[in-house]
């Protein structure tokens, strides 16, 4: 075997030049979208109404393995890909684990993180379809951040909605999205009907990804020439995702080496379906085995107490519903500081993965989040988003478990973003003001009660 250097690169060569389809390589495929009017399979022309036509076509393609990437778009990768896949020496040598830790680290950009992969390919079919712009929403900031950049590249309008708690918490997030000519609007906000009755009902809600959602959905159909841009939970973005798995998988396989066990932060599922995308692919072929694990926030438990079911994609109940794991599209988790990660529900393709035993999942403290945070920060000099460090944390409890049983397993974590923008967040953890919160089961038994009976 080669000696493995300590970041791992490709060559522009070896940019993948297709997306992987997961669901292609799926024996049972995730249960199809339903019309939010007719409670049927959705048709592409009516997905077409709310996304641009070739986003519409890919979410519904569940058969084709692979999706050719458009020159112009690996042209705007090559700015900031191949990213680098890094042996995690010195967190190794700290922990005094025989274990292997990698991470992928993709905030190598502007944006801050994976984000981009999928908002550049987006930007691009807008402007191909001749549109004026596109509408989104946005957690923490890191989703709304690539897409401003995205469209400022192809020269398009971007109106972003911002969940209110992460504007309230994240101005600089706000001002870097302003920098590249989009407009930023706190949800839920006034601008729209969704937002004012969602205010009406809940006066002092913080917001959420699901409220914000319906307003940019709200705000495309309403606008002329503009459709609407999601930066998770659809099978379009995991697809486009699909790149950072490709890459690592690629550089993995030019030293020989095979993860034992594969940990990513999950909030929609866009960046975990991405890392995972080859890897899974060949162990449902039975070339390899692999252990997968989604990382949620314990105030948003979606995939660890959550429930299997169709349910609206958003809290204002206009856009499709999919079948997924779910708190209920009514549910409106705590204000964490992984603003990224408060979705109430999961992607319909490791929702299918998840039921079938194919993937595990847990939850931690927000609190915890911090901690390993901060210890990585110390020893590997990278401050990581909050999303970022749930699968830190989770990694570096199987690195201690593997000390604990003396195994030399291999681990590969997706580093997913920087958290230079989250400093509010740090303070809170340093300052010893941050709280955790668990909902109760009352709670989670409202949120389940407005799922809809199918």
């Amino acid at each position: 075997m080669q000696p493995i250097p300590y970041k791992m690169y490709l060559s522009e060569t070896e940019l993948p030049r297709a997306w992987l389809n997961l669901r292609a390589f799926m024996r049972k495929k995730p249960a199809p979208l339903l019309d939010p009017a007719t409670l049927r399979p959705i048709t592409q022309e009516a997905l077409a109404k709310v996304f641009c036509d070739e986003l519409a076509r890919q979410e519904l393609d569940d058969t084709s393995p692979y999706i050719p990437i458009p020159t112009e778009i690996r042209d705007f990768y090559k700015m900031y890909r191949p990213a680098p896949l890094v042996r995690a020496y010195c967190l190794e040598k700290k922990l005094g684990t025989p274990a292997h830790i990698y991470y992928k680290f993709e905030g190598n950009n502007t944006s801050g993180s994976h984000k981009l992969n999928s908002a550049i390919a987006q930007a691009y079919y807008a402007k191909k379809q001749g549109l004026k712009g596109v509408t989104t929403e946005t957690g923490a900031g890191q989703w709304g951040t690539a897409l401003s950049m995205a469209c400022a590249y192809f020269g398009l309008d971007c109106k972003v909605f911002m969940v209110k708690c992460s504007y309230e918490q994240k101005p600089f997030r706000r001002e870097v999205m302003r920098t590249y000519g989009a407009s930023v609007t706190p949800s839920p906000s006034t601008t729209t009907n969704v937002g004012r009755r969602i205010l009406e009902e809940f006066p002092s809600t913080s917001g959420s990804l699901g409220c914000a959602i319906s307003e940019a959905v709200e705000a495309a159909s309403t606008r002329e020439g503009y459709r609407y841009a999601l930066g998770s939970v659809l099978n379009q973005v995991l697809l486009h995702q699909s790149v950072i798995g490709l890459e690592t998988k690629t550089a993995l396989d030019k030293y020989g080496v095979s993860p034992d066990v594969i940990i990513g932060c999950a909030g929609g599922g866009s960046n975990l379906g991405g890392l995972i995308a080859p890897f899974m692919a060949d162990m449902l072929q039975g070339k390899s085995q692999h252990r997968f694990i989604a990382v949620e926030p314990a105030s948003c438990p979606t995939l660890t107490r959550g429930t299997y079911a169709y349910d609206y994609c958003d809290t204002g109940k206009v856009c499709p519903l999919a079948k997924m794991y779910t708190l209920g599209s009514g549910f409106i988790p705590a204000a964490s500081h992984a603003g990224g990660l408060r979705y109430h529900g999961m992607t319909s393709t490791l929702s299918e993965l998840y039921k079938q035993g194919l993937m595990e999942a847990r939850s931690v403290k927000q609190t915890e989040v911090f901690k390993a945070a901060e210890y990585f920060a110390r020893i590997e000099g990278i401050l990581p988003a909050p999303e970022s460090a749930h699968a830190i944390c989770a990694a570096i409890d199987e690195a201690l478990r593997c000390k604990e049983r003396g195994e030399q397993k291999t681990i590969l974590f997706g580093l997913t973003g920087t958290g230079y923008f989250d400093m509010m967040s740090y303070e809170k953890f340093h300052d010893g003001k941050m709280q955790d919160y668990i909902p109760t089961e009352e709670e989670l038994s409202k949120g389940f009660a407005g799922i809809p009976k199918l």
